[in-house]
């Protein structure tokens, strides 16, 4: 991808202060940092969205997510918890469109934080919370049913 800065770093091109690598991903420290420690996790195959990124390695991308934080936490750097963040698409605030995992330092009175909309604690009634989860799970079981064709047909 000849303008993703990620791809730039993970091909040697750009420089990055790399915590850990191994062939299904890579962590760098963010060069706008949230906190001390405030570190990326990208694949190292280009994917700009979730959706594009196969389950092994979305799963890798989380279990080294993990091993961050805990080495975070033991680092000596100021980490009372921590926060693992991904955006994926514009709305939900992805400036970089290359799959990438925050894992993010926290402690008190840091600055950061999540604002809520206007309908947060408003508790939707049951009836409606039942309603969206028979959509989720339909477009789930949709989804499921596309990927064992998908892959009976690999099988073939």
């Amino acid at each position: 991808m000849g303008d993703c800065i990620f791809c730039a770093i993970l091909a040697g091109q750009s420089p990055a202060s790399v915590v850990y690598r191994d062939d299904r991903c890579c962590a760098f420290l963010d060069i706008r940092p949230v906190n001390e420690g405030h570190v990326l996790v990208v694949p190292i195959r280009h994917a700009a969205s979730l959706a594009e990124v196969d389950e092994a390695t979305a799963g890798h991308l989380f279990v080294v997510g993990r091993r961050i934080a805990v080495a975070l936490r033991k680092s000596g750097l100021r980490c009372e918890g921590i926060n693992l963040h991904l955006a994926d698409g514009a709305a939900a605030g992805q400036e970089v469109f290359h799959v990438h995992l925050h894992v993010l330092p926290r402690y008190r009175g840091d600055g950061f934080g999540f604002r809520f909309g206007p309908h947060f604690g408003i508790l939707p009634p049951r009836p409606e919370l039942d309603r969206t989860a028979a959509v989720i799970r339909a477009a789930l079981a949709n989804l499921l049913t596309s990927e064992e064709d998908s892959r009976a047909g690999r099988n073939l």
